[in-house]
């Protein structure tokens, strides 16, 4: 069987101009990078505004575990398999960030037969988007510095400096460091500060959540990155860095445009991470969608917990948006070992490991799941059961059966060996749920309530917590933020395995405690982040890195990418 890079490199990729047509998109309206990829250009987007805007399909999963449950594969599946039906898709999604794809995962563009092309490309430094966004994170961190070396002219408490470096690797190494200042006068500063990856800065939030060129400035300029020694903040705006920062990213700022296996447009823009960000693509880029199919699928990273909660109650508060279906990726695998089942008898090969009274309980995970979006947002929901070849028959009729007992429907997908043909009932069931019924669609808490109403709003409803704890350090900064930013939504940063803070507590925990370890301020994104348990901001790789495994032939030709 080939690989997915084999698979990617063998298939036969149309110009991208090709694809662009596809959609009404003329080429002067495409900026090339290569053949196969191109951004849209700012004036062709401004011009689709007048456009009537298509069905938005949203792509989440069950809590991720090791055994694997293919959310992005399948909403490249999913789009593929509308076109297959004679609908007009497009897929919307993050781009990948190399700290996974040398870490853990090893590449982010979907899989088997259900790919983004080109994959190398996409997997690595793609249109330069992320670069741009670090430099204009570091830019900003290196004016800071600058203006106290100086003379300090804004009075800058160099105790209270809250910026961050970040760069888009995995490198543990760098989350805390102390920065030595000696200005003009030969005084020595010190502070404690550190590194976050970059799919986890305010830049990448802020890049995502604009609606324009001008909106990212101003976001950029609202950004606070200190206080003075009288306890005031001291934003972007107040060091003239914005502009700088936004002429960094506005070839970035413009959404890329791709293709699928079988040619499907996919526009591929922004990636924050959704444990420790909002975990959604860029505003701009599912808004260009919407304009131009009449349906976008579009995924949110990460269980429901995380991702859906902040596409929802983050994304769609901030850009006035509502999805029309969404859809649930599980797979048998995953529901078992949340139901208890070690990852070592899941993968022990040729043997057969039906176990339904494993599966029912591990299904706990998905029930909450979908209890969550039709309770907590009033959203209809189609599971999409990603197959592998060793579930049983029994073990798929249990699970539709359990599904169906909460009103959803759940549908096998076999997208990953046949690509769109292999998701269309998938698409038939989405076009026909969009169809019957109007989405009752809300939000989970209300602007208005105080930051801890929120916070405690998604421990209990979204994560079955049975109380938040907030270390001494988290409730002196919540007094401060609700001052000012009461109104603000909560962006949780937590693990992406449990619905607690806890990664260790698989299926659906009740009752457990969301410890809030740390809040942090995205002035200019528009969020608070409240950091929970002993998620980092800047991941560390595993013992034995995917990196390990990636390299490039004599020819050229890279290899281990998957």
């Amino acid at each position: 069987m080939q690989s997915d890079i084999e698979i990617a490199q063998a298939a036969k990729l149309k110009p991208i101009s090709a694809i662009a047509k596809t959609l009404g998109i003329a080429e002067d309206s495409l900026i090339p990078y290569g053949h196969h990829m191109a951004k849209l250009n700012s004036d062709f987007i401004k011009k689709l505004q007048k456009n009537p805007n298509g069905k938005l399909v949203l792509v989440t999963a069950i809590s991720p575990t090791p055994a694997g449950e293919g959310k992005t594969t399948t909403t490249i599946g999913l789009t593929d398999a509308l076109n297959h039906i004679g609908q007009k898709a497009v897929a919307c999604l993050r781009e990948p960030s190399l700290g996974p794809v040398f870490g853990v995962k090893g590449g982010a563009t979907g899989g088997g037969y259900a790919q983004v092309v080109p994959m190398e490309n996409i997997n690595l430094h793609f249109t330069g988007d992320f670069h741009a966004i670090t430099a204009a994170n570091n830019l900003l961190a290196a004016l800071i510095d600058n203006h106290i070396y100086h003379g300090n002219a804004l009075n800058i408490d160099t105790k209270q400096v809250s910026w961050r470096r970040c760069t888009d690797m995995n490198d543990r190494a760098l989350r805390r460091a102390k920065l030595t200042q000696i200005d003009l006068n030969k005084q020595t500063h010190e502070s404690e500060t550190g590194y976050d990856i970059t799919v986890a800065s305010e830049v990448m939030a802020i890049f995502c959540l604009a609606e324009n060129l001008e909106d990212l400035k101003t976001r950029l300029g609202n950004i606070q990155v200190a206080q003075n020694m009288a306890g005031e903040p001291i934003l972007v705006r107040s060091l003239e860095a914005q502009g700088a920062m936004t002429a960094l990213l506005k070839d970035a700022f413009q959404p890329n445009l791709v293709q699928t296996l079988e040619h499907t447009p996919a526009i591929i823009h922004g990636g924050p991470f959704a444990n420790i960000a909002h975990g959604c693509n860029s505003v701009v880029a599912t808004k260009t969608a919407l304009k131009l199919a009449d349906y976008v699928v579009t995924e949110a990273g990460f269980g429901a917990d995380l991702g859906a909660e902040k596409f929802i109650d983050i994304k769609c508060r901030k850009a006035n948006l509502q999805p029309d279906v969404v859809v649930i990726v599980a797979t048998i695998r995953a529901l078992k070992y949340h139901g208890g089942m070690n990852l070592k008898d899941l993968n022990l090969p040729n043997s057969n490991h039906e176990n339904i009274e494993i599966l029912v309980n591990g299904i706990s995970n998905l029930k909450r799941h979908i209890n969550n979006l039709h309770d907590n947002f009033g959203l209809p929901v189609i599971v999409a059961i990603n197959h592998f070849t060793q579930d049983t028959d029994l073990e798929v009729a249990t699970l539709k059966k359990e599904v169906e007992k909460l009103g959803s429907q759940a549908v096998i997908c076999k997208h990953w060996a046949h690509g769109g043909a292999g998701a269309t009932e998938l698409a038939q069931a989405v076009v026909a749920e969009i169809d019957k019924q109007k989405s009752t669609f809300k939000l989970l808490y209300q602007d208005s309530d105080s930051l801890l109403t929120k916070i405690e709003t998604i421990a209990s409803k979204m994560y079955g917590a049975g109380k938040v704890e907030l270390s001494e350090k988290a409730a002196e900064q919540l007094k401060s933020l609700e001052v000012h930013y009461g109104q603000f939504p909560i962006c949780i940063a937590k693990t992406q395995y449990s619905f607690s803070s806890d990664p260790s507590l698989r299926g659906a925990p009740n009752g457990h405690c969301l410890q809030v370890r740390e809040l942090r301020l995205s002035r200019g994104a528009g969020f608070v982040v409240a950091i929970c348990g002993d998620i980092m901001t800047m991941p560390g790789l595993p013992k034995n890195p995917a990196s390990a495994r990636i390299g490039v032939d004599a020819l050229g030709k890279i290899t281990g990418l998957s």
